[in-house]
């Protein structure tokens, strides 16, 4: 299949669309470098757009009927939507399934502690990372604080330009023969990968403590505190924030990249951020829903935690949440039973919408040349993922293929196919095969990366928006 360069296949209309698009998934990667704060950015922009929440549905007693937009959220890390089609669910939906969470440093629940007069918050990395580009970059700290009343403190700390940053340590390149001498994955332990969060002591005054008698400085009355570093950050986490050390046992605080995306190359064709695999795709996926305006087959979209570490746990891909809400929904259309809903499942269509590696001509011998795909060259379809022999692959039937072909060819969508990386290289895997356990028709399908799972990730405008135009394309006609 030849490869093309697709920024010569769009017009002025198009360029235009295409700039629009990218602007707005920048601003959605800004806002949303969590989990949580995708999913708040998501259901914001949704609900103006006319959803209302599942739930709330339910509680009033109302039926579902053609035209309708719900949708339901799971533990603030998942969301479903469903639009209400023509057709009986029994006779299938339309999915678009992708993840929102990325590879990242998580705070540990017993975190904060002094060493060699710096304060550091360790550190448990999440996903498949290289450790050593985490050193010696500005990141920011994300996430929530909930106290044992029950209240949540929100923290996000690095982005705003007044914001402190933090940051992890490298040995300087005077010392570094030894280190330099080792694997690229023992360069940097993960147990290294604590990060700096101060180096000023807490000074207390003794004067004011009068029932106190121990030596101090006479002239100014104070002293430093025991641990004084460490002392001066729970101050200020205090202070600021209403934070206690044990209130770090109820925290999830994730640590990422501080700064927003960025243009990249001298001709703007480029976007440089964190959290593009796979909020990519998620972003795309929830606008081609938006945009979508009838169609015959009730159109759904998953956005889902926890795929970086196997999609489990409750909010990850192999919970039970997503059949849940599809039951739902059933019974609010008249429709449900335990069998409808096997039926609804295993009569459905379903663009696993995840990120594939991008050629990079810097590594090509990783690459099989054929069998890759190409920065600015079109979305792509991965028929398999999993490793080496297809190990832990959802494999997608050559019928579908064909059926999709029809649609994008139709619609005039430009797309790409390819493997993950040269054959016995290594691999990945997506949600896709736990979709497929259903019997639906599965493939993985989304935007090229350059720098999968690196601090900094590339994507192609032009990529962006043909993938979002398929997605579309896929909701409004798909059914086999």
């Amino acid at each position: 299949m030849e490869r093309k360069n697709i920024w010569e296949t769009f017009d002025a209309k198009h360029l235009k669309k295409l700039e629009t698009l990218n602007q707005e998934y920048m601003e959605f990667l800004d806002h949303g470098k969590t989990e949580r704060e995708c999913i708040d950015t998501i259901v914001n922009t949704i609900e103006k757009e006319g959803y209302r929440e599942l739930e709330s549905v339910i509680k009033s007693g109302e039926e579902l009927s053609q035209g309708d937009m719900v949708y339901s959220v799971w533990m603030n890390k998942s969301i479903v939507m469903f639009r209400i089609g023509e057709k009986p669910m029994t006779e299938g939906i339309n999915i678009l399934g992708a993840h929102i969470d990325s590879p990242r440093l998580d705070i540990k629940q017993n975190p904060l502690y002094e060493e060699g007069g710096f304060a550091y918050l360790d550190t448990h990395y999440y996903g498949g990372v290289k450790k050593y580009q985490w050193v010696a970059i500005p990141l920011a700290l994300h996430g929530v604080v909930v106290k044992k009343d029950g209240t949540t403190i929100e923290l996000n700390i690095g982005e705003n330009e007044k914001d402190p940053v933090f940051f992890v340590s490298d040995l300087l390149i005077h010392l570094s023969q030894e280190q330099l001498e080792k694997k690229a994955s023992k360069v940097i332990e993960g147990e290294a990968l604590d990060i700096i969060v101060g180096n000023k002591p807490l000074v207390i005054d003794r004067k004011a403590d009068k029932g106190k008698d121990k030596e101090h400085d006479k002239e100014s009355g104070k002293e430093p505190a025991k641990e004084a570093v460490k002392a001066g950050i729970l101050d200020i986490l205090k202070n600021s924030y209403g934070i206690e050390e044990e209130d770090f046992i109820s925290a999830e605080l994730e640590v990422v990249p501080a700064g927003k995306a960025r243009e990249a190359g001298l001709d703007r064709s480029m976007i440089l951020a964190y959290g593009q695999d796979d909020r990519v795709c998620a972003f795309t996926s929830m606008r081609a829903m938006l945009d979508v305006k009838e169609s015959d087959r009730t159109a759904c979209c998953i956005l889902v935690d926890k795929e970086e570490i196997g999609s489990v746990g409750a909010t990850g891909m192999q919970s039970k949440f997503f059949e849940n809400a599809v039951a739902e929904v059933m019974e609010l259309c008249g429709e449900y039973s335990e069998l409808n809903v096997r039926r609804c499942l295993a009569r459905s269509c379903m663009l696993s919408s995840d990120v594939s590696s991008a050629f990079d001509p810097s590594f090509a011998s990783s690459f099989d040349k054929k069998n890759v795909a190409y920065l600015g060259s079109g979305m792509v379809f991965n028929k398999f993922t999993g490793s080496r022999g297809k190990s832990g692959s959802n494999d997608a039937n050559a019928e579908y293929l064909a059926h999709l072909r029809s649609i994008l060819a139709d619609k005039k969508v430009n797309f790409q196919t390819a493997e993950l990386g040269r054959v016995d290289l290594g691999g990945g895997g997506t949600i896709a095969y736990i979709l497929a356990l259903y019997g639906m028709n599965v493939v993985d399908c989304g935007v090229a990366v350059l720098n999968m799972h690196a601090p900094w990730e590339a994507t192609s405008k032009a990529d962006v928006y043909e993938t979002y135009r398929g997605y579309k394309a896929f909701v409004e006609e798909a059914s086999m």
